[in-house]
């Protein structure tokens, strides 16, 4: 049975904070909210946990998962970027963007795209994300909570608890954080590429 820690969605409180991060280190998988839907994630080197987002989500080895980043910090040491590509990405974030780079040798092999050895990575604009993230002092890998067969991704706290309690470890709840899902951008290219048009705008990229 999952956990479920209702958590300010501004002031976020840091006791629960810490019992969150605390149950992630302990090799855990969290539902929680970002500024664009809410998203599974567990530690980076977590395959026990990524396997369950994969089953959960009926996800295949395609697929790009993200890397959920607190701020550049913790960024630059998965990604592998030029000059101006680096200043694109600055210059959009933090925000509802999710970006495909070139990954460098810290990102395990398991969650690279499997011919063009690229990472999505974010910077969320979310208090509670980021509390999360600055409490772990790492990335959490992420994945859209959206499961088998349904247009749009599971947005409460509540619902989520019902349908996956005993697929997760814990539910952060801390409201609707809605349902319109990032902007993915792949910028391992010449030139950037909207792949799915979401919260972020996409002006500057095309």
């Amino acid at each position: 049975m999952a956990r479920f820690f209702e958590v300010h969605p501004v002031d976020p409180q840091p006791r629960l904070v810490a019992q969150v991060v605390e149950l992630v280190r302990a090799g855990g998988l969290i539902a929680y909210p970002t500024d664009s839907c809410y998203a599974l994630g567990c530690q980076v080197g977590n395959r026990e946990a990524l396997d369950r987002i994969r089953q959960i989500r009926g996800l295949d080895h395609r697929h790009h998962f993200t890397l959920m980043c607190h701020d550049f910090a913790q960024l630059g040491a998965f990604i592998q970027v030029s000059n101006p590509v680096f200043r694109l990405v600055k210059a959009s974030t933090p925000g509802s963007y999710t970006f495909i780079l070139p990954a460098s040798p810290e990102v395990p092999r398991r969650l690279l795209h499997p011919k063009k050895k690229t990472v999505g990575v974010r910077l969320p604009r979310h208090a509670v994300t980021q509390a999360l993230l600055a409490k772990h002092g790492e990335p959490l890998l992420s994945s859209t909570l959206l499961l088998p067969g349904e247009q749009e991704p599971l947005t409460r706290g509540w619902e989520i608890k019902q349908r996956l309690d005993h697929l997760v470890d814990a539910v952060v709840d801390s409201g609707d954080c809605g349902i319109e899902p990032t902007t993915v951008i792949d910028l391992s290219l010449p030139e950037p590429e909207v792949l799915r048009r979401g919260a972020g705008d996409t002006g500057r990229f095309e």
